[in-house]
């Protein structure tokens, strides 16, 4: 052991321990086999000179000395391993030491399976192990199946490869998961958006990447990596997700060594209580703000990371409907949004999360400056909309005689400002604001304000309009709508001037196959048949997307109208609703 790790045979006879080269040559060498299998059994039983009466009991029982010899060794490696542990429990050169003895004596025998527990007992407590052993753990595969996790990570951190082997499938599970929410088609109470923080970072992909981290900030750093790269490779704000989980994960876990030094920690700690609470006081407000003011120069890549949080669906969704909240709450007090400093700060943190890939794949970490105009211009034209919606909606619940004598008699409001369509192109912010907006109009039942959102929702900045948690959102919202696809102005809105614009991306034909699974009997069978004909998939979409339509013109066929289903939409909480007396909003 001295030039290296090795293991010569089982790796007994480096212990003492006579085993197959020894009775190999004793049955080749001897003149009588039985007599030396005798002598072999009885100078390597068990010694005990009170048990030798017992064993030939055992045999008129029909028990095994083979099964006996393995219970005694069970029970005695149960013992030893429990011992190993007490000592690994406590703290000092003492221990160091005695582990660093035990495991150059046992480390030759982590071959035979039966005691291989032992020496990775022996492995797990030790803080630093040598590198030869290292070695002989990656080199042969079965020993390193069998290597504990805590070993593993001594491996992992000068390996990698070998981590990224490890970690790459969980990656995939996780996505995987994400992608089997935003698409599910058969249970609408699965809804994408309904689990709280605390228990969406409980999900087993999360908790496993974390015990692989351990205590580890190598190995945390390789993951981080692991996650922009692919980030910046698909795309998929699911990794931004995972990078929020993981952080805050470890922060449940108390692993100071990581948390301590995550610049992302503290801001991500708060963004994290906020989405819980579903609010921004103006506590939490000041130090977010705070923190994204502190950011010194030459600490500007830390923006890659934040914008990276910020970007998470999660966060995308709760500071864009804060936002609608706090523009329902300017309605009603007659206030200049310019003048709300946390809705400022919102659209700033929206802006920041917006940017994450560009930012990421230009390397320019510089906080995005937010355009004024979307401040003065875009909200007050947003607000003039929502104003507009309102007053609709009052009207129309008058009685018919005061209905006729009121002052304003909208039925069929006129299309939005030409302000929103605009900044909707030009601005990331802008686009977002309207679709949660869009959201709040559905979950309303607002038919006029639905459509006249839906009308201009298509020309969104980079067709963030078109992505799968908003669409998986509305969606759900839609449904519960049935029965407003029975008039074609509905249907020429949704479908040919929202939906169509989207269908050369496969992920919305999927949304809208599911929309039809279930509101399909409403529709007028010729708006029927063209949709099924326009989403009819071909040899560019993947086999999810035919097999969902292969079932839904079975389902169409049977013509089987679904009931509905009612779904917990706690998490769209609307702030639109008319209140008689608004309550003042505290900053």
């Amino acid at each position: 052991m001295a030039s290296g790790a090795k293991l010569p045979g089982t790796g007994l006879e480096d212990v003492g321990v006579p085993g197959q080269t020894f009775l190999r040559d004793a049955l080749t060498s001897c003149t009588d086999p039985l007599k030396a299998i005798e002598e072999f059994q009885l100078a390597n039983g068990v010694l005990l000179p009170s048990l030798r009466p017992m064993l030939p009991l055992l045999d008129l029982h029909g028990v095994r000395r083979l099964d006996f010899h393995t219970s005694v060794m069970e029970e005695l490696r149960d013992k030893l391993i429990a011992h190993i542990n007490d000592i690994g429990a406590k703290e000092g050169k003492d221990r160091d030491k005695k582990l660093k003895e035990l495991l150059l004596r046992s480390f030759s025998v982590v071959g035979v399976k039966a005691l291989r527990p032992v020496v990775m007992c022996i492995l797990r407590n030790t803080p630093e192990i040598d590198d030869k052993y290292l070695k002989v753990l990656v080199r042969d595969r079965n020993l390193y199946e069998d290597t504990d996790t805590e070993v593993k990570r001594q491996i992992w951190e000068d390996n990698q490869s070998l981590f990224g082997d490890e970690v790459s499938p969980l990656l995939t599970q996780y996505i995987r998961e994400k992608e089997n929410i935003v698409f599910d088609h058969l249970n609408l109470a699965n809804l994408f958006f309904s689990p709280s923080p605390k228990v969406r970072r409980q999900g087993a992909v999360v908790q496993k990447l974390a015990h692989m981290i351990g205590t580890s900030i190598r190995l945390y750093d390789m993951v981080l990596q692991f996650l922009r790269t692919l980030f910046l490779r698909t795309k998929n704000i699911h990794y931004c997700t995972l990078r929020a989980e993981l952080l805050m994960a470890l922060h449940d876990l108390e692993v100071q060594d990581i948390i301590c030094v995550d610049p992302c920690h503290k801001f991500t700690w708060c963004l994290d209580a906020c989405i819980r609470e579903k609010n921004v006081d103006i506590k939490r407000s000041r130090e977010l703000q705070g923190f994204l003011d502190s950011i010194k120069r030459g600490q500007e890549q830390v923006l890659g990371d934040l914008s990276m949080t910020l970007c998470d669906p999660y966060a995308i969704n709760f500071l864009a409907t804060s936002a609608i909240k706090i523009l329902q709450h300017l309605i009603n007090m007659e206030f200049l949004p310019r003048d709300n400093t946390v809705l400022i700060l919102l659209l700033r943190m929206l802006a920041l999360g917006l940017s994450a890939w560009r930012m990421i794949e230009k390397q320019e970490f510089k906080e995005p400056k937010l355009d004024s105009q979307v401040v003065t211009k875009f909200i007050p034209a947003l607000m003039s909309l929502m104003v507009d919606d309102q007053v609709r909606q009052l009207h129309n619940k008058l009685p018919p005689d005061e209905r006729e004598s009121a002052i304003t008699t909208i039925e069929h409001s006129g299309p939005p400002p030409d302000a929103c369509e605009a900044y909707m192109r030009d601005s990331s912010v802008s686009g977002v604001l309207a679709m949660y907006y869009t959201l709040h109009a559905a979950k309303l039942r607002d038919r006029g304000a639905l459509l006249r959102v839906l009308s201009i929702l298509g020309s969104c900045k980079d067709g963030r309009s078109y992505e799968d948690p908003f669409l998986h959102a509305l969606v759900s919202l839609l449904i519960q709508l049935s029965d407003e696809f029975q008039g074609e102005d509905f249907c020429t809105v949704l479908f040919d001037e929202f939906f169509y614009a989207g269908l050369n991306r496969d992920n919305v034909t999927r949304h809208l196959l599911k929309l039809l699974w279930y509101i399909h009997p409403k529709l007028p069978v010729n708006r029927l048949q063209t949709l099924m004909k326009v989403l009819q998939p071909g040899s560019q979409h993947k086999d999810p997307v035919h097999k969902l339509y292969e079932s839904l013109q079975e389902k169409v066929g049977s013509q089987q109208e679904v009931p509905p289903v009612q779904m917990d939409l706690d998490y769209l909480d609307s702030p639109l609703m008319s209140v008689p007396t608004p309550a003042p909003y505290h900053m």
